[in-house]
């Protein structure tokens, strides 16, 4: 998988104008969803750059990550005279920047694409790594592939109309990018004021967030290693995430990473020796910024059906990624039935619910 270009951008109009002069196209495609479209897009006016630029506008949020929604890009791209020398670039969050990779991967056999995320998300978590694709039958990311962006632009001014349940979804990968990196990381995250965010020192946070993934990223890409670092709190977190769909009560991805966080946090603590005063720290943040998700002991066995068929699984048997402490990865490890129900206790105990 070719090394995609993550530039932090200082003047959007020359970073993306650079992007695009290393990509050569024949013709030039934005996709945007209906909330991009009217927030973000009006930030893009004036750039000569997208003069002439064909525009696809699919439907917002995560119930439209889907295979009619993919199917509709593939029909315009299609209807509109897109060929195999055509460039896609995707202005928005995870959703956007997912569901077009995925579709420029498979257009033609594949297309090239850049990614200009207009979430905290995307920037730190979605667009960056070369993963893409699409929810498939009731569960996250189902159908997809490895796909890298030709160039990500990471403009931190889009972040200036993001609603503050959208902030604190990115910043959960944040957080986990603090855990899997180093202590001082972490601390700073934990300490950065969310409330009334300085916007300088985010754009500083979420360069080294970048970089911890990129790190990860470059020296495995197709994740059969390190890459599985990536994965802290997602088990759970999926399950969460899908337990929620099905129940008609969608929850947006990073808070279920958080909530995840708290539960796989105290599975590292019983199993690899994870300090207590770490995992308190961190359940304090959550419980503080996040709540709790809502479920009962009913739906454990649910819970765990999902888990089952969670990508990173081998021969049935659950696969999670734990900490030894901040930055000391414990790959590949298990839990037992009774363990996670022991965790799903400890989280309804520990989040007040």
């Amino acid at each position: 998988m070719s090394k995609q270009e993550v530039i932090l951008c200082t003047e959007l109009g020359s970073s993306l104008q650079e992007a695009l002069a290393r990509c050569p196209h024949d013709r030039l495609f934005l996709l945007t969803d209906v909330n991009t479209h009217r927030l973000c897009r009006p930030r893009l006016e004036g750039l000569q750059e997208l003069a002439g630029v064909d525009e696809i506008v699919i439907g917002a949020e995560d119930v439209h990550k889907t295979l009619d929604t993919l199917a509709s890009v593939w029909m315009a791209l299609s209807q509109r005279g897109a060929t195999r020398h055509s460039l896609l670039l995707n202005l928005g969050g995870g959703m956007v920047t997912d569901l077009g990779g995925f579709a420029a991967s498979t257009f033609k056999r594949g297309i090239a694409y850049i990614n200009l995320p207009t979430t905290l998300l995307a920037m730190v978590d979605a667009s960056v790594g070369g993963k893409t694709g699409i929810n498939f039958n009731g569960l996250k990311n189902e159908i997809g592939c490895f796909a890298p962006a030709r160039s990500v632009l990471i403009e931190t001014e889009f972040l200036s109309s993001l609603d503050s349940h959208n902030f604190y979804s990115g910043y959960a990968e944040m957080l986990k990018h603090g855990l899997i990196s180093t202590t001082e990381h972490l601390q700073e995250l934990l300490a950065f004021d969310t409330e009334q965010p300085d916007y300088a020192l985010l754009k500083q946070l979420v360069g080294r967030s970048v970089a911890v993934k990129e790190s990860i990223v470059e020296q495995d890409p197709h994740e059969h290693g390190i890459r599985k670092a990536l994965n802290l709190g997602h088990t759970i977190g999926h399950a969460f995430e899908s337990l929620a769909l099905a129940q008609e009560r969608p929850v947006l991805h990073g808070y279920a990473v958080a909530w995840g966080l708290v539960c796989e946090l105290y599975l590292s603590y019983l199993k690899t020796g994870f300090p207590k005063e770490t995992l308190r720290a961190g359940i304090d943040f959550v419980r503080s910024h996040y709540g709790a998700f809502a479920f009962t002991c009913q739906e454990y066995d649910h819970l765990y059906e999902l888990m089952k068929h969670d990508k990173k699984n081998t021969a049935g048997i659950i696969n999670f990624t734990l900490l030894h402490g901040v930055g000391d990865i414990a790959l590949n490890q298990t839990a037992d039935r009774d363990t996670l129900f022991e965790t799903f206790d400890f989280f309804r105990e520990s989040m007040g619910e």
